[in-house]
């Protein structure tokens, strides 16, 4: 019998429970425990091929980050920090688990570990002691390990040179690019493999890569990567999910091509994903991604949002684990593999959109959508053609509810609600995923015209919450059979932590005819 998978909520980790894990080459345990072994100073993924250390020679972390602060150098044969990341720190909502949010998202990287406590409210003293309780490393561990494999992710699949990926990756200067790879896996930037060394790469990452493409045509630096998610993935549902919420100035879609306008620091980039290129490899799946960036120090922040919105952290064996047990989900399960939760590259933009989507059709809603995007698009210092950038939240607080009512085509009392949502989000209202979801949902139910159906949509793609349950939607109802908002809540008890995954899983068939009602 296999050892229950752990989380960070069950810290400290069962030493047996991890030992057993190892023994029997667990995936189900990779990228959420760690492997160090004293004798030889590696660590190394539960289901790594290497024999088997002695259990005096083991201890066990809950980050690779943390097995770097002990003075462990990554395993070069299973490649423990090239996993995926984990959603469980998704669904706590305490000082550590909104830290690591945060500090995944890049929040040291634009303000600094003191930018980030006065965010949480807390002092750097208190955030960095937490999280070494938590997590085993302190927050600037943690944002130099999130550096230090995604330099790797860059030195392997690009072109680029060093000093650019050291820009790239977060890096504040080329010193601490090299100290920080040395420390993560023992050899300086220039040993590791890199894109033109195929043979290297294929034995490590898998498959063939494109290549680091040059300026576009707007001089805009353009990249070209694979994104790595746990299989299964359900390349069919995402598909069908954007496409049914195409954003027109936002979005575009054409076939088995996506495009996507992604707010980041320096402007607005685009993602052009190839969903025929997608390909399993090795118990992952590789997702193609195209990125024209206004600047290289955007392409930390443009993979994280993509990530984002295609939920690429999910664990679908954990997920399937969980729901299964119930006989309607473990059909849907069986029918879908991998659905994942997706997410939203811009909370703000989200929150706007859903006022605009209330009790309207989903085509009325992305037309309103679009409306809304032309007409209060940010100021952008570095545009991309044929996108707009996410909607000012300012401007449209100061907008006049006559004016919004005959620009966009609201009521008169959807104008007054937009306008709200705008005013809060302008004054401080934070629903990013480092936010304090149950204040988010305390202070959108003040507001005239937000009830609990959008709250909880808002909480499950802007704050990120896999246990959002918006029980009186009335598809939610109708794929259950319910007709209470309280039987639909009841019905649902078992599928904690991720009711937001079985109600996405509910969802799915409608998305799915809409989407091909829209390809017509």
């Amino acid at each position: 019998m296999t050892s229950q998978i752990p989380h960070p909520a069950q810290l400290p980790l069962d030493f047996d429970a991890c030992y057993r894990a190892i023994s029997g080459r667990d995936t189900r345990w990779d990228g959420r425990v760690y492997l160090g072994v004293t004798s030889t100073g590696i660590y190394c993924r539960p289901s790594c091929p290497a024999r088997k250390p002695a259990a005096a020679n083991c201890r066990f972390f809950a980050s690779a980050a943390a097995c770097v602060a002990a003075g462990f150098r990554a395993c070069k044969r299973c490649r423990p920090e090239a996993m995926p990341g984990t959603r469980d720190w998704d669904i706590r909502e305490d000082l550590a688990a909104r830290a690591v949010r945060r500090i995944r998202d890049g929040a040291i990287d634009s303000a600094g570990v003191g930018g980030l406590a006065h965010e949480l409210a807390v002092s750097e003293r208190h955030l960095h002691r937490v999280l070494v309780d938590e997590v085993g490393a302190s927050p600037l561990q943690l944002a130099r390990s999130r550096r230090a494999h995604a330099a790797r992710t860059l030195i392997e699949q690009t072109t680029l040179p060093l000093s650019d990926i050291a820009f790239a990756a977060g890096f504040g200067s080329l010193r601490q690019f090299g100290d920080t790879m040395r420390e993560e896996f023992g050899v300086t930037p220039s040993a590791l493999p890199r894109h033109a060394d195929k043979t290297a790469k294929e034995s490590t990452q898998g498959g063939s890569l494109s290549p680091t493409g040059g300026p576009s045509s707007d001089e805009r630096p353009s990249l070209t990567l694979q994104l790595r998610t746990r299989a299964p993935f359900d390349v069919a549902g995402i598909r069908a999910f954007l496409s049914a919420h195409a954003i027109p100035g936002r979005d575009q879609i054409s076939g088995t091509h996506s495009a996507h306008a992604v707010d980041v620091p320096g402007g607005t980039a685009v993602a052009r994903i190839d969903w025929s290129a997608t390909h399993e490899h090795r118990g992952h799946v590789l997702i193609p991604l195209q990125l024209a960036l206004p600047g290289l120090s955007d392409t930390m922040p443009a993979i994280a949002s993509i990530r984002r919105m295609l939920d690429l952290d999910a664990d679908p064996t954990q997920i399937s684990e969980t729901l299964g047990n119930d006989p309607l989900l473990a059909q849907m399960i069986a029918a879908r593999p991998g659905l994942r939760l997706p997410g939203t590259r811009n909370p703000q933009e989200f929150a706007l959109g859903t006022v605009l989507g209330q009790q309207v059709s989903l085509a009325a809603a992305r037309t309103l959508q679009g409306r809304l995007a032309s007409l209060f698009a940010s100021e952008n210092p570095v545009a991309a053609e044929g996108f707009v950038a996410a909607p000012d939240v300012l401007a449209v607080a100061k907008t006049p509810i006559v004016q919004l009512r005959e620009k966009i085509g609201l009521t008169e009392a959807r104008a007054n609600t937009l306008r709200a949502v705008a005013a809060a989000l302008s004054e401080g209202l934070n629903l990013g995923h480092g936010g304090d979801r149950e204040l988010a949902r305390r202070e959108l139910l003040a507001i005239r015209g937000i009830g609990p159906w959008s709250v909880e949509l808002i909480a499950m793609r802007a704050l990120g919450d896999p246990d959002a349950y918006p029980a009186g939607d009335l598809i939610l109802k109708k794929a259950l059979g319910t007709k209470t908002e309280r039987e639909t809540t009841l019905a649902a008890e078992g599928w904690r932590p991720y009711r937001g995954y079985a109600t996405q899983h509910l969802w799915a068939d409608f998305l799915a005819a809409q989407a091909e009602r829209q390809a017509r």
